[in-house]
C-alpha cells in the first residue's frame, strides 16, 4: 500500500460510564453505556469501513465500550490498548496516531472527551454536509463519533489535514 493513498480515522467517545467510588479509569459503563455502545458498533459497521487497527485507552469504560462495539463488527482488527489515548489532549492524541505504520490504513481511536471532540476538530480542515455543524452542536456526546479521512502517512496527520466525512451519536 502506498503511503499516498486516502486513510480511515473514526475517533469514537466511550459510552456512558457509571459513577461508583472507584478511581475515574476504573468506571465502568452504565446500563445506558452498554446498550449505546453496541448501537455505536452497528453503526460503524453500516460505515463498510474494514479498521485494520483499534487504539483503545486503558480505561475500563473504553475497554468496555470496544468489546460491545467490536462484536458487531464483520472483522475485528489487531487493536492495542494505549495508556497513552486515557485523558489525552489533541496534541498528544496526533503523537499516537503519528506512530501509526504507513500499511495501516483505517484506524478507530476509542478516547475520552474533551480530546476526542478536540482532535475531530482540530484535524477537520474540511467537512462534507452537515457533519461539523451536527458534530458541534451535540457537543459529542458518549459513544459518538466522526469520521474522518486524509491522503498521506500517518506520520503527515496534523492540523487541518483531513476532512470531516460524517459524524453520529445516539439519540438523547
Amino acid at each position: 500500500m502506498s503511503a499516498a493513498e486516502p486513510r480511515s480515522l473514526v475517533l469514537l467517545r466511550h459510552a456512558k460510564a457509571d459513577w461508583p467510588q472507584v478511581s475515574d479509569h476504573e468506571r465502568p459503563l452504565a446500563e445506558r453505556g452498554r446498550m449505546d455502545a453496541a448501537v455505536a458498533g452497528r453503526k460503524l459497521a453500516d460505515t463498510g469501513i474494514t479498521f485494520d487497527l483499534a487504539l483503545c485507552s486503558t480505561a475500563i469504560r473504553t475497554r468496555e465500550t470496544w468489546k460491545l462495539a467490536v462484536h458487531e463488527l464483520a472483522h475485528r482488527p489487531r487493536t492495542i490498548y494505549e495508556e497513552r489515548v486515557y485523558e489525552a489532549s489533541p496534541g498528544e492524541l496526533i503523537a499516537v496516531l503519528n506512530e501509526t505504520p504507513d500499511d495501516v490504513r483505517h484506524v478507530i481511536l476509542i478516547g475520552h472527551n474533551p480530546g476526542v471532540h478536540g482532535l475531530a476538530d482540530i484535524l477537520s480542515g474540511t467537512a462534507e454536509g452537515d457533519a461539523r455543524d451536527r458534530m458541534n452542536r451535540r457537543g459529542f456526546p458518549a459513544a459518538g463519533f466522526a469520521l474522518l479521512s486524509f491522503d498521506g502517512p500517518w506520520k503527515s496527520l496534523e492540523p487541518g489535514v483531513a476532512t470531516l466525512k460524517d459524524y453520529w451519536a445516539p439519540a438523547e
